[in-house]
């Protein structure tokens, strides 16, 4: 059986280490909800800031940021066209990892419900 993961062993551990950073820096961005709903909004190509917040609910400040951390991380693109800032998915790879997880998660709520509920108590929120 392969592994999707990259070998432990010894010569390739400096590599399989900076994967691991890697992925971990990945997921540190999206650890947000409001980082995922920016993804999913702009899946279908570019928005400016206005769209976004038409779709997403939050102030324009808290917008801003969370763009500003998905455009340093190199997952979103951006050109200004006037007064305004258009915004575009650049990391497919996020992209990829975000429906996967996501469309998981909305199968399992279809399939067992209570799934839900146990989560969330586990968590607190």
């Amino acid at each position: 059986m392969s592994s999707a993961l990259p070998p432990r062993d010894g010569a390739g551990s400096l590599e399989a280490d900076a994967v691991f950073d890697q992925a971990a820096e990945v997921f540190r961005v999206m650890a947000a909800p409001i980082r995922l709903k920016i993804i999913s909004a702009l899946c279908h190509g570019e928005k400016n800031v206005t769209q976004l917040l038409e779709e997403i609910s939050t102030t324009q400040p808290n917008m801003s940021q969370h763009l500003n951390t998905l455009y340093q991380a190199g997952v979103l693109g951006k050109r200004r066209e006037g007064a305004q800032i258009h915004y575009r998915i650049v990391d497919e790879r996020v992209v990829t990892l975000c429906r996967a997880v996501c469309t998981q998660i909305a199968m399992e709520e279809e399939t067992n419900p209570a799934a839900r509920g146990s989560r969330l108590a586990q968590t607190g929120t």
